[in-house]
């Protein structure tokens, strides 16, 4: 199975960041940005999903908007994050929502309630 992935020019803002909106997929590319090819069963085993496919839109979406690349592998698909087209098409963008990421797990976990500390 082949999937379609957007071109670089063909990645836009607004799909980007509704991608990123949302908490799942946020976490997904967190754990793509450290590099390298990730299998699916990793991506889920390091989140704590244990129904695939419950993910399948998630992987969707995250393709579609040109987020990641999704290609299959024998049994499994393997994950890349597209940093190099998102950094050329917006530059700081991926790095920015990345950096507020980690400043709100990080409020997170040193209050406990799930609030931002205030």
């Amino acid at each position: 199975m082949a999937f379609r992935h957007p071109d670089r020019d063909q990645i836009r803002v607004e799909d980007v960041l509704s991608a990123l909106g949302n908490g799942v997929r946020l976490s997904v590319v967190r754990i793509l940005d450290a590099g390298g090819e990730h299998n699916c069963t990793s991506v889920l085993n390091t989140l704590g999903i244990t129904a695939k496919s419950t993910m399948t839109h998630h992987w969707r979406v995250l393709r579609d908007s040109g987020v990641i690349w999704q290609q299959p592998s024998g049994r499994e698909n393997l994950l890349v994050l597209r940093r190099e087209d998102l950094d050329a098409r917006y530059p700081g963008l991926l790095d920015a929502i990345l950096s507020g990421a980690r400043t709100d797990a990080a409020a997170h976990r040193h209050d406990g309630t799930g609030q931002p500390s205030r």
